[in-house]
């Protein structure tokens, strides 16, 4: 894990030299985990940034708080860390201050994923300073996975099976969604177990699954992300659960929806996920190197027209250590599939007020069309 991200460090070296980019600050913990190794558990939410200076002619410098520096370090590669505190003089502004200098003639941020915290920050002591944005030169690099990234992913996809079973498993009439968002990340929990050590860099990955589980029932499945309450399954419910912010495996994350019905499934109930599942495995079906991300889109817009259905949804999206990044499968995105690329496929009907229709599957596009990340049934699956 730690020399791959060095050799990334050394590929953004060289794309920054050709284009005469000196240095840039990354915010984000995805960005930051793809270069540098680690990722922290605090972070923004309580004030204290963490950041990772990338230059082009120089290693990498870590930025981070007192309190996490012992753990950083035995994570990251990087030597060069720097620490602050969160009083005195030597806070995170000093800091990041010393190491960019009084006059920088621009300075290459992430734009829409930079903190407020952070930006206030470069208005108030860089004044007329150009923020520019360095997204393009990762994303050339983090849109093709190797075949190290596409082992976890598929790891995290086994993690994900394991998850939807427990899913399928605590569903019962008078069974409360909360215990199915329960066994769920237990079970998650204990998947990912199985597959790490307590040793070196792993020691410091957790197996827990966590994050509130968007799971609805009923007529509520229109309603697309609503999170488990104490509501009661009956008899002809259906059950969504969207697994999109839980899948994940030493940060790598993946898309991965499933729809079950209670007992029965009523004729409605059935066309409306039969045409969400179809025009999922038509997207799929139409993977392949070479076409446009938004061909896949205009494959499963056809099959919802077809059965007099409109859908606001785009039809995937790339993922990796980020929970959204480029490109997306979506009418407008003219990018080139190419083998390497993953994806979240999802397939999905809202008739609001009465019931949805969803499946959604994550893929890695090969030399010859693409393989599943994801797998589970995908049929009709009545409980």
């Amino acid at each position: 894990m730690l020399q791959q991200c060095k050799d990334r460090y050394k590929q953004l070296q060289q794309a920054m030299q050709a284009d005469g980019i000196t240095q840039a600050v990354l915010s984000d913990e995805s960005s930051i985990a793809y270069y540098a190794g680690f990722w922290g558990y605090l972070g923004i939410e309580f004030g204290r940034p963490t950041m990772l200076l990338v230059r082009a002619d120089d290693d990498p410098v870590v930025i981070t708080p007192l309190m996490e520096s012992e753990m950083v370090a035995a994570m990251t590669w990087v030597e060069n860390i720097q620490v602050w505190m969160d009083s005195g003089p030597r806070g995170w502004p000093a800091v990041l201050g010393e190491l960019l200098g009084e006059s920088p003639h621009s300075i290459y941020v992430e734009r829409s994923l930079m903190p407020a915290i952070l930006r206030n920050y470069f208005d108030e002591v860089y004044p007329g300073v150009a923020l520019r944005e360095f997204a393009p030169w990762m994303n050339r690099q983090r849109v093709i996975k190797s075949a190290e990234e596409i082992s976890i992913m598929k790891r995290a996809g086994e993690i994900a099976a394991a998850m939807m079973s427990a899913a399928e498993d605590s569903l019962a009439e008078g069974a409360p969604e909360y215990e199915s968002a329960l066994a769920v990340m237990n079970a998650g929990t204990r998947s990912a177990a199985g597959f790490l050590t307590d040793a070196g860099w792993e020691a410091f990955v957790s197996p827990l699954i966590h994050n509130l589980q968007i799971l609805q029932s009923g007529q509520d499945t229109s309603m697309v992300h609503r999170r488990a309450r104490l509501k009661k399954y009956a008899a002809g419910d259906p059950v969504y659960f969207c697994f999109c912010n839980m899948a994940q495996f030493k940060l790598y994350k993946l898309g991965f929806d499933r729809m079950f019905f209670v007992s029965e499934i009523s004729d409605q109930q059935r066309v409306v996920q039969e045409t969400a599942v179809a025009a999922q495995q038509a997207a799929i079906s139409a993977i392949k190197p070479g076409i446009e991300a938004q061909s896949v889109a205009e494959v499963a817009n056809e099959v919802y027209q077809s059965a007099g259905y409109e859908t606001g949804y785009r039809t995937g999206r790339s993922i990796g250590m980020s929970y959204l990044e480029a490109p997306e499968l979506k009418i407008g995105d003219t990018t080139l599939l190419q083998p390497g690329m993953t994806f979240a496929v999802d397939g999905g009907i809202s008739v609001d007020g009465v019931c949805g229709g969803r499946i959604g599957d994550s893929i890695v596009v090969t030399e010859h069309g693409c393989d599943y990340i994801t797998n589970y049934r995908r049929e009709i699956m009545v409980v």
